[in-house]
């Protein structure tokens, strides 16, 4: 298949032993907000025919350096393939005691498949480096197009650099992940199923993995999940690739493939494909986004939605992220309430849900802090729309009209209307059935 890519290891020696051609940066991240009393230690490597005058691309590496990095960016930068490439090497975090460490945080902060870590880059890391004055007067100057943001990392490492895209695309456009650690501990292995439902994010992703990679066998098989998201990664119509090799957990084939995959990451075109998702590629229209609008007044929020032909409503349930479904007679008394819709988290936390409505073919819109989910007849989650930037999907409220969805944030007012192939329902008609299955 075109997208299942195999290298030869013999591609990485002639970059062993490479002169380097940056300069070296290093220093220290105190008085973590994101992650208190935490200390990341990190290194920028700035190229020497970088002069300051215009944007560089940027790097992030986790782990510090690895995959012989800097060398193998300064020689691709020479070539031609690279861009002019800032780079960022990251520890991860530490508690110090006065004995030692009190507390390693990497797995707090790689494996967690919340927003943090990439909070964390943006707030904390990144203006370290953005804006930064050289010793010879030059000032780091990044690109603010994501397509010029890379991030890799190995093991936690992947999937840190994975959900650090995933979970803003606006940071990073470019994700390469080795023998990432898409397993059940702390929520990674939820992620392929999550890429199968979310509309298609701007992200070119290569992931890499042995065939004998069980690193810890209380967490199932590094390989059999990467394959598994992997396959969700096609499904949804990515710009991917992988490499599956002999081999278990470890950096050996990771850096042998480094430079072609930095080859491929920087290649000019693009091979995305359609999303294979049923709903998403029935509702979503090319091109179409969320735009502000003005309402004559911010409607309330619910957090319950009857169902067109008023046979049954839908509510929210404080601190869980269930939704209850109750039979109405024909009288209008509730009667028969079961917990019914189940919606997705990232983080373990309740998702917040709030506004919700129904379309015309019975299918449940709810607005959560993971975007809007898009429920069938049945309960189930069959798609997710990303919300705009500055709404609050917990206190939020959904209008489903012929042709446009609006989404208000019910603290602030503002308002947003995105097309999608939908109706508005009519009252008293009763969907189309979707079946049992």
């Amino acid at each position: 298949m075109k997208k299942k890519l195999f290298f030869l290891a013999a591609a990485f020696t002639a970059f062993v032993g490479a002169s380097a051609a940056h300069i070296e940066i290093n220093d220290t991240l105190r008085f973590s907000e994101i992650y208190p009393a935490t200390i990341h230690r990190y290194m920028i490597t700035v190229p020497d025919g970088y002069d300051g005058s215009g944007e560089a691309a940027l790097y992030v590496g986790l782990d510090g350096v690895l995959c012989n990095a800097p060398a193998v960016m300064d020689t691709l930068m020479a070539e031609g393939v690279l861009p002019t490439t800032v780079g960022v090497f990251l520890q991860p975090g530490y508690v110090p005691g006065a004995d030692g460490v009190l507390r390693y945080n990497r797995s707090n902060e790689f494996d967690a498949t919340d927003g943090r870590f990439a909070r964390f880059l943006e707030k904390e890391l990144l203006p370290a480096v953005q804006g930064r004055t050289l010793s010879d007067g030059r000032t780091i100057r990044l690109s603010a197009d994501p397509a010029d943001h890379m991030i890799f990392g190995l093991s936690s490492g992947g999937i840190a650099a994975f959900n650090a895209a995933w979970q803003r695309p606006d940071l990073f456009g470019k994700v390469y992940s080795g023998c990432g650690t898409f397993v059940p501990m702390r929520g990674g292995n939820e992620l392929e199923a999550i890429v199968r439902k979310h509309e298609p994010k701007p992200l070119r992703i290569f992931l890499q993995d042995g065939f004998t990679d069980t690193w810890n066998p209380i967490f199932g098989s590094w390989y059999e999940h990467n394959r598994m998201l992997a396959s969700a990664l096609e499904f949804a119509g990515y710009d991917c690739a992988f490499d599956w090799a002999e081999g278990g957990h470890s950096v050996v084939r990771t850096s042998a493939i480094f430079p072609d995959v930095m080859r491929w990451m920087w290649r000019p075109d693009t091979v995305a494909e359609n999303t294979g998702n049923g709903l998403l590629a029935k509702i979503l229209i090319a091109g179409a986004g969320w735009e502000a609008v003005d309402l004559p007044s911010v409607p309330a929020r619910t957090g319950r939605a009857v169902y067109p032909d008023s046979t049954f409503i839908a509510e929210t349930v404080e601190a869980s992220n269930w939704l209850t479904q109750t039979l109405l007679a024909p009288d209008g008394t509730p009667h028969a309430t079961q917990r019914f819709y189940w919606l997705h988290s990232y983080d373990n936390d309740p998702v917040g849900p709030s506004g919700m409505a129904f379309d015309a073919d019975g299918y449940l819109w709810v607005a959560t802090r993971d975007g809007i989910q898009i429920c069938d007849q049945n309960g189930r989650v069959r798609a997710i729309i990303a919300l705009p930037a500055d709404v609050d999907g917990t206190a939020a409220a959904i209008e489903i009209g012929d042709g446009a969805v609006t989404i208000v944030d019910i603290a602030t007012g503002r308002a947003y209307s995105r097309h999608f192939n939908v109706a508005s329902p009519a009252p008293g008609v009763r969907p189309r059935s979707q079946g049992a299955a």
